[in-house]
């Protein structure tokens, strides 16, 4: 399951305060099997029911970059979109995303720098309804003066 907003681009010049974009995923097993294979990160909690069972999570869990990645994909697919560089982000992971969890990711446009291109952004990821992850990125964002 999967549904996004309209992907492209929306220059600095388009950009508003609280402006905001996300998308909605279901983590599947390919996902975290697919994600250790690409990180090199095979930690037994994330591919391994008898493992993960006896660890504090109780059952398997999927990477928290994996999650981050999804921040990523509306930054780089939605606001501002193609063309945006990616400058900083910071994370805090609040609790586990399991296979099978749906995951809703946003950002919100809390600050703009015409000047220097620059967009703050708030991020932050759900599980019905239940904050997973919170964190903040800075972008450099498309300019129609650069095409």
């Amino acid at each position: 399951m999967f549904d996004n907003l309209p992907r492209g681009t929306i220059c600095i010049e388009d950009i508003e305060m609280g402006m905001s974009r996300y998308l909605r995923k279901q983590v599947t097993d390919r996902d975290i099997e697919l994600f250790a294979e690409v990180s090199t990160d095979r930690n037994p909690v994330h591919l391994d029911d008898d493992y993960a069972n006896d660890t504090i999570f109780e059952g398997r869990i999927a990477h928290g970059m994996l999650t981050a990645g999804l921040i990523s994909a509306v930054i780089g697919e939605q606001l501002p979109g193609h063309g945006t560089v990616y400058m900083g982000q910071t994370l805090k992971f609040l609790a586990p995303v399991r296979p099978g969890d749906t995951v809703y990711a946003e950002v919100k446009v809390i600050d703009i720098d015409l000047t220097k291109r620059r967009v703050k952004l708030e991020c932050h990821c759900s599980v019905d309804g239940k904050k997973v992850l919170i964190g903040e990125a800075t972008v450099l964002a498309p300019s129609r003066k650069f095409d």
